[in-house]
Order: structure tokens, then C-alpha cells, then sequence
């Protein structure tokens, strides 16, 4: 057991992330290496679930690509993710959502909370 949590900390990048859940919409900034060029992809998309613990957290997100759902699955302590910023907080009652995949247009939409400032 302890080879494990040796390997888990050797591996661990350290980055501190801003905390999300489930129906806000975020940015990732994702490095990709193509041959000898890397660069920085951008996905956007809401937050249809959060799975794991600790270290092993990943978040599925979900974007749609002209009339195409898209879903990635990032793991929250990936070295490739640059960093990630939270653009709208939703206001749902789930916590896994699933029923967004039915879902287009208007009726695949989320409200917005509302945030005390």
C-alpha cells in the first residue's frame, strides 16, 4: 500500500484548481503535443459529472459541436490541464446530469445562480 501512495505523490502536479460541480460551465485549458509542436486547446462546456476522490477526481464535460454532443473526461490532476476557469455557476437540483444528453436547444439549457456580492 505504501508503493502506492509513493507513486500517487510523485505524480502529483500540485496545481490548485477553482471548485465547480455539476451543471457550471467551464473552460479547460488543454495541452496537446502534436509531433515536436505543443500547443493550448481551449474546451468549453458544462459540467455534467464529478467522479473519484482525492487525487483520482475526474469531471466529464460537455459541449456541443454544431448539431454533435461532446463529452470529454478530464482527470482532475492531468499535467496537461494548463488550468481551468469556471464562466457561469448553475443552478441545478443533480448531481450526475445524464438527462442533459436528451436534451437540445432551448430545453438543454441551465440557469444561472445567483451569486451574493
Amino acid at each position: 500500500m505504501d508503493l502506492i501512495k509513493i507513486a500517487e505523490e510523485a505524480f502529483a502536479t500540485g496545481k490548485q484548481h477553482p471548485s465547480f460541480k455539476a451543471g457550471d460551465t467551464v473552460t479547460v485549458a488543454y495541452r496537446i503535443i502534436e509531433g515536436t509542436k505543443e500547443r493550448v486547446q481551449l474546451y468549453r462546456g458544462v459540467v455534467i459529472k464529478i467522479a473519484g476522490h482525492g487525487d483520482k477526481k475526474r469531471f466529464t464535460v460537455r459541449k456541443m459541436s454544431g448539431t454533435v454532443g461532446v463529452e470529454r473526461i478530464f482527470p482532475i490532476e492531468s499535467p496537461a490541464i494548463d488550468n481551468i476557469e469556471v464562466n457561469k455557476v448553475g443552478r441545478v437540483r443533480r448531481a450526475k446530469l445524464y438527462y442533459l444528453r436528451e436534451r437540445t436547444g432551448k430545453r438543454a439549457r441551465i440557469k444561472e445562480r445567483r451569486v451574493n456580492a
